[in-house]
């Protein structure tokens, strides 16, 4: 077995990573859930219907939507709302809506979820030392953040490794408090019973409102599913059994201590802390604060994945993408952690406080779980499953969480607005990305490359005109074999005459399936040109340079093509030619007349780019010798010029 499918077997190896990776979030809500839930007066009605409501969230929502029936729509074992996409994006054009909203609202819930996770267990010190500040607390979380963000570039195997035993002691402390509690006031089993969420979001003062914080415990449901590349679904499955049973005790076990508490006022104590003896406070808020640090690793590792399949789907600009380890899934995107990194540090400094950030927690991924379930109704359909089961599967999860939603939107003015201005921008990037990536292809003008063979020999052979490069690779997205762009014809003839002794185009195309690596070579002209088609998976590096460089060898070793210097004293020293790349890089000419929207998304996408590196660092050609080339991108010439000649 191969290292890269090795970690996604299951084995106790597995399980130990996906515990470090996979329930960060999902594995701290009751940090928080039950405090937002139950903020002030202690109502027997409040508790037993709050408890019964996260009982059944986290059945419905988490196991049987996400567990069970979603990470069965894996693309060959990756995850993720965009992986979901690329399976059904072919059954209608409209499907990239949902696809763009729910990934841009999982990014910006990532950039919450590191804040409210570490700062509720911060706070937990205020237990401890009354006197503590607030603002020593939001230094300590914003040391803790960086420091956080720094461990991504090894690579979440590390990091897995490293998190997963602690995971496994914080589960385990989870359940062994929340059993301690339970057996002093068993009285609570009965939130078992769904009645009671019933008479909570029924006829309880305002209790439908309190889905918004019932709704903080199944928030990482929709993470676990972008990290399904980083473990397995195996792994998930089995793990998530042990993960389940432990917030359901503890839960339940804070819903015993509420009960035993009942007609008091809470007064800022959290529940959860309350379920600890004293001589044990200090040590638990120790682990919880490191069980929250990791909370903070979902949202961050599918992150990352979702900007590598954005990439793919021509959403998201071409950035930097690292692959710290040889093992599938785990990829590193410099850009996006410092992104993550600064929008978390802005969170915490504008909230300050965990209870705070409850308000705007939650309201952007029920958007992205909606997009999902969208998704995967249209998924569900293309594996032929009985109408009536598609439709009760929409109608149910439709119900829910659309009632999520519009509990959720209570939180908009009192800081909800963040996390959607945060995923409106990200929509607004994917939007142009997107739109331009159309506009630039239906543009880009390709001509037959066979009528200019003979001209590119003669000017190989034409010693007037000094040598360009002995190798000279242009970079090509013509999908067809038989065509160029006239872009390039243009480069080597007019713009500087490029005189080499063998002309390569390279294009890569990326495939739907994550780990393609297949190359097809096609002799152009004998001796003197050839193509190059790359085939790559969508989260396969793009090393360009290392990979023709590759096929080059291979080529040679069966005598299809002599790389020797065809200068005659190198090539009797059989010196090998040197090798130069060519990339084209588009600019918006001033040439140009234009609709209005147009101009305003390909203004918008060449403002956006000029912030990130330019295309042959995404290629890997970054240790080559390269030249890019700008060329202009007219989208429809001035025809009518008011000019007049005077004597």
């Amino acid at each position: 077995m191969d290292a890269k499918h090795r970690h996604t077997a299951i084995s106790t190896a597995g399980l130990l990573i996906a515990l470090g990776i996979i329930y960060g979030d999902i594995g701290t809500s009751p940090l928080y859930v039950m405090k937002a839930i139950v903020p002030e007066l202690i109502d027997p009605r409040l508790v037993l219907g709050g408890i019964s409501c996260v009982l059944w969230t986290l059945t419905l929502q988490t196991t049987v939507k996400y567990v069970i029936l979603t990470l069965n729509a894996d693309n060959n074992g990756e995850g993720g709302i965009f992986s979901l996409y690329a399976l059904v994006r072919r059954r209608a054009a409209w499907l990239t809506v949902p696809a763009i909203i729910g990934g841009a609202a999982l990014l910006a819930d990532g950039v919450i979820t590191p804040p409210i996770s570490v700062s509720s267990a911060i706070e937990g010190l205020k237990q401890v030392y009354p006197h503590l500040s607030q603002d020593i607390i939001v230094y300590i979380v914003i040391a803790i953040i960086a420091a956080l963000f720094f461990l991504q570039s090894f690579g979440t195997q590390i990091v897995g490794k490293a998190f997963g035993p602690i995971m496994l002691l914080w589960f385990s402390m989870l359940g062994v408090l929340g059993v301690s509690w339970i057996v002093q006031n068993p009285t609570i089993l009965k939130a078992v019973n769904p009645y009671y969420a019933y008479e909570l979001l029924v006829h309880y003062p305002g209790g439908f409102w309190l889905l918004g914080a019932v709704f903080l415990c199944t928030t990482g449901a929709e993470a676990l599913y972008s990290d399904l590349g980083h473990c397995g679904k195996g792994n998930i499955r089995i793990s998530w059994v042990f993960v389940k049973t432990c917030l359901v005790l503890n839960y339940f076990g804070q819903g015993a201590w509420l009960l035993t508490n009942q007609g008091q006022q809470l007064n800022g104590r959290n529940p959860f802390y309350e379920l600890m003896p004293d001589w044990f406070l200090l040590i638990g808020i120790g682990i919880a604060t490191i069980a929250a640090i990791i909370a903070s690793q979902a949202l961050i590792t599918g992150s990352f994945t979702l900007v590598a399949e954005a990439i793919r789907l021509n959403m998201w600009p071409k950035v930097k993408l690292n692959y710290p380890t040889d093992v599938k899934g785990q990829l590193y995107v410099p850009s996006m952690n410092r992104l993550l990194l600064l929008g978390c540090i802005g969170v915490v400094l504008y909230f300050r406080e965990s209870s705070n950030m409850e308000a705007a927690y939650g309201l952007a991924i029920t958007l992205t779980m909606l997009m999902t379930t969208l998704l995967l109704t249209v998924w569900l359909r293309t594996k032929r499953v009985p109408l009536v089961v598609v439709v009760l599967f929409a109608a149910v999860y439709g119900l829910i969480e659309g009632s999520f939603l519009v509990a959720n939107l209570i939180k908009f003015p009192h800081g909800g607005w963040v996390s959607l201005a945060i995923g409106s921008t990200l929509i607004g990037v994917m939007y142009v990305w997107l739109r331009a990536y159309y506009i630039k292809r239906r543009l880009t003008e390709f001509v037959k490359i066979d009528p200019y063979m003979d001209a590119l020999k003669e000017l190989s052979n034409d010693e007037s005109v000094p040598k360009y490069a002995t190798h000279l690779v242009f970079m090509t997205s013509a999908e067809r074999a038989s065509e160029i762009e006239s872009k390039i014809i243009y480069s080597i003839f007019q713009k500087r005459p490029k005189r080499a002794d063998i002309y390569w185009f390279v294009h890569v195309d990326t495939t739907d399936e994550p780990y393609t690596m297949e190359y097809k070579v096609v002799e152009l002209a004998p001796d003197d040109a050839f193509r190059i088609t790359f085939r790559l998976g969508f989260r396969v590096e793009q090393r360009i340079n290392l990979y023709f460089r590759k096929v080059v060898e291979d080529l040679v070793r069966n005598r299809e093509v002599d790389i020797t210097s065809r200068y005659e004293s190198l090539s009797k020293q059989h010196v090998t030619g040197d090798f130069r790349f060519v990339v084209l890089e588009k600019f918006l000419s001033v040439e140009n007349d234009f609709p209005v929207m147009e101009k305003l998304v390909m203004q918008a996408y060449f403002y956006i780019k000029q912030f990130i590196a330019s295309e042959d660092k995404y290629f890997g050609l970054d240790t080559s010798s390269v030249k890019v080339e700008k060329v202009p991108l007219v989208i429809t010439p001035v025809r009518d010029v008011a000019l007049k000649r005077v004597m």
